[in-house]
């Protein structure tokens, strides 16, 4: 029996080593993704390759600083000129704790529980068609407003911002356009329709896909790309929130890639690890593709111009166009999110917001299809 035992054990140790040893050769990111970072971010295939391993590090870090930091935690960013994460805290004597991570450190006025506290106030408040977002900045120390270029000084802008002013440490920063969502009229040769609107697939789930909640209604039928029938929304949740999902019959199936515009380019997500304030990001959509950016802020309200409030959006500096609503948000291989929405396009530029995919998967009990 001992002998059985040792040997059992020796197997297990042995399958642990194969297992690492097949991660670490897996390639970082698909030729797609490496590419669309060198076009959209400036970065040659072996630098994008060296920022996704630190990425995917700074993941890591993120959590046991975290853990180390206690209710002394305040944040933390992907820095990518040094390639390392940073981590706020309040007290002096949560540093030493905190750099044994790994992390730089930076002492704050404001803990993220308190800046989550204050924005959380600013929620209640009726914001005005101009004032297109609001966040929690980490790397700010503060709850950062958004305005759009113009109408600081418009009287229901400035009301907006007294209020908000008096509830929690404010900064107002301006944005050039208002943000909206990203859902087309019915084109042809585009992955998915409801009624006359065309979204994007986000991430192949156990049973279906998520998507953005925006695109459809619980109990709405949906159409593939070639116009047969998927299936359903089971559920969709949109204004507050952003997200839904939709089951898959009549022939479909899942797999565990990003699924764009009706063909498979790769093997893509592994898992769904949250990203730090700072990564690098890409997106997939039925409209523009691929481009790539970097994440700028987590749990974003965003006031679309059509009035529709949304809560806890991340923020991105990759571009979108109408049709990419509901498509994939990625850092490497790591599933992030589905778009929502933005401003500007792709010839241009401009902002984009997703729905974490993480938030989705919890609501309704989903499953991420991982490869």
């Amino acid at each position: 029996m001992a002998t059985c035992a040792s040997t059992g054990l020796a197997s297990a140790a042995a399958a642990d080593r194969d297992g690492a040893a097949e991660r670490r050769a897996r390639p970082p990111a698909s030729a797609a993704l490496l590419d669309a970072m060198e076009r959209d971010l400036g970065l040659t295939p072996a630098a994008a390759r060296d920022r996704l391993a630190d990425e995917r590090r700074a993941v890591t870090t993120e959590r046991a600083a975290r853990k180390a930091a206690g209710a002394a935690f305040a944040g933390a960013w992907f820095d990518e000129k040094r390639g390392g994460l940073t981590v706020a805290v309040t007290r002096r004597g949560a540093r030493a704790d905190v750099r044994a991570t790994g992390a730089d450190v930076r002492l704050v006025e404001h803990s993220a529980a308190a800046l989550d506290t204050a924005k959380a106030r600013v929620d209640k408040l009726d914001a005005p068609a101009d004032v297109a977002s609001w966040r929690v900045d980490h790397k700010a120390n503060r709850v950062v407003v958004e305005v759009v270029a113009g109408h600081r000084g418009d009287n229901d802008v400035s009301s907006f911002l007294r209020q908000a002013r008096a509830t929690a440490p404010v900064r107002v920063e301006t944005v050039a356009e208002g943000p909206q969502t990203f859902a087309a009229g019915t084109v042809g040769g585009d992955p998915y329709y409801t009624g006359n609107v065309r979204c994007s697939i986000g991430f192949s789930v156990h049973g279906g896909f998520v998507t953005a909640g925006h695109c459809g209604r619980a109990g709405a039928g949906v159409r593939g790309w070639d116009g047969s029938d998927i299936g359903t929304f089971q559920g969709s949740s949109f204004p507050d929130n952003d997200y839904a999902w939709v089951s898959v019959g009549n022939g479909w199936w899942t797999v565990p890639v990003v699924l764009g515009w009706g063909t498979i380019p790769d093997q893509l997500v592994r898992g769904s690890a949250e990203a730090p304030v700072g990564s690098s990001i890409c997106r997939s959509g039925s409209t523009t593709k691929w481009h790539c950016g970097r994440l700028l802020a987590k749990n974003e309200t965003v006031n679309y111009s059509d009035g529709t409030v949304v809560h806890q959006l991340t923020k991105t500096s990759v571009c979108a166009e109408g049709g990419d609503s509901g498509g994939s948000f990625l850092s490497g291989d790591q599933a992030q999110g589905v778009t929502s929405g933005g401003w500007g396009n792709c010839g241009s530029g401009g902002e984009t917001w997703f729905q974490p995919v993480n938030e989705i998967l919890g609501r309704y009990g989903l499953r991420l299809h991982t490869a």
